[in-house]
């Protein structure tokens, strides 16, 4: 893809800021400068200290923002008053987030545009840190992106537009993640297409309707007793969450005292006849633990202190 370079005459005329921070966000960043936007500013995080040498790493965005030449900024706090400073001087018509932190009032409030995040999910549902997590780990067969209005209470803001797709059987969160930034980027460019002839109409998320038998879910932070498997859940349960802890941070249980995280997984829907929590496996080819309804086949895994491999690579070098 080309180089693009900040001009007021980009698509519109708007002056944007671009702010995020992982690589999710980078497809957004992307898809607007071939879309011709012009990007007045990325705002994302400072760099920091990574690896065992510590050395200070960019975030993805920033890479990003620096090989095509953006202007950056890094703020520590986003209430300082240099930073309030540059974002009045940099005149944005509107700013858009994706993948970045809560933002002050200050911030949000000050372009004449306002400021669009972009969510993965079909908001209401799935409001908070992890919806593809959550999204996958509850079993959904669909999932989506929506574009919103940043207001005071998090993700609750008026919906613009929203695309869904499917999940696979056996779509980790990682593939959803890869689907998502796409789907998520060409929403990006259609909402600000639209907002910028005046034809887009803001819908609260209290009118959205939800059918009787749906209840609103959430999609709170992922801590490590989230991670935690516990046997006695159905294969069915026991898969989705493996899935929709993979590739990070990792399902896990144990094998002989150890930790065991498990990325890839297969069921088996047959009554089991080992004890709920037992590893069985013939020494070569396969490696499964009973549930209450059946097996979870381990298919890809890391053991405490090795690499990640799969379950034949395992097995050469492992002695139940």
């Amino acid at each position: 893809m080309d180089n693009f370079s900040s001009s007021s005459s980009g698509v519109g005329g708007l002056r944007i800021i671009f702010m995020g921070t992982p690589e999710f966000a980078v497809a957004s960043l992307d898809a607007l400068l071939y879309a011709g936007y012009n990007i007045v500013a990325v705002v994302t995080a400072a760099d920091k200290p990574a690896g065992r040498g510590m050395k200070l790493t960019e975030s993805a965005v920033k890479k990003y923002a620096v090989e095509k030449g953006l202007n950056i900024l890094q703020p520590e706090k986003l209430k300082s008053p240099d930073f309030i400073e540059a974002l009045h001087a940099l005149k944005a018509d509107l700013q858009i987030v994706v993948a970045f932190r809560m933002l002050p009032e200050i911030v949000w409030n000050m372009p004449p545009l306002g400021t669009i995040n972009l969510h993965g999910s079909l908001l209401p549902q799935y409001r908070g840190a992890a919806p593809i997590n959550w999204a996958v780990i509850n079993g959904e067969k669909e999932t989506g992106v929506t574009t919103f209005k940043l207001q005071h209470a998090i993700d609750t803001g008026n919906i613009l537009l929203q695309r869904s797709f499917t999940i696979g059987d056996d779509d980790t969160a990682g593939a959803v993640h890869d689907k998502m930034k796409m789907i998520g980027a060409d929403l990006l460019v259609d909402t600000i297409k639209e907002l910028s002839t005046g034809k887009l109409t803001e819908q609260p998320q209290s009118t959205v309707e939800i059918q009787p038998s749906t209840e609103i879910k959430h999609a709170p932070k992922i801590f490590t007793e989230t991670c935690k498997i516990d046997w006695n859940k159905s294969v069915e349960e026991i898969h989705n969450l493996i899935r929709g802890l993979s590739p990070f941070p990792g399902a896990f249980g144990f094998l002989q005292d150890k930790m065991l995280k498990i990325f890839r997984s297969k069921k088996e829907n047959n009554i089991p006849t080992h004890s709920i929590g037992e590893a069985v496996s013939d020494g070569k080819t396969f490696l499964k633990f009973a549930c209450n309804n059946g097996y979870i086949h381990v298919t890809e895994l890391q053991l405490e202190g090795k690499k990640k491999m799969t379950v034949e690579d395992f097995l050469r070098g492992h002695k139940f």
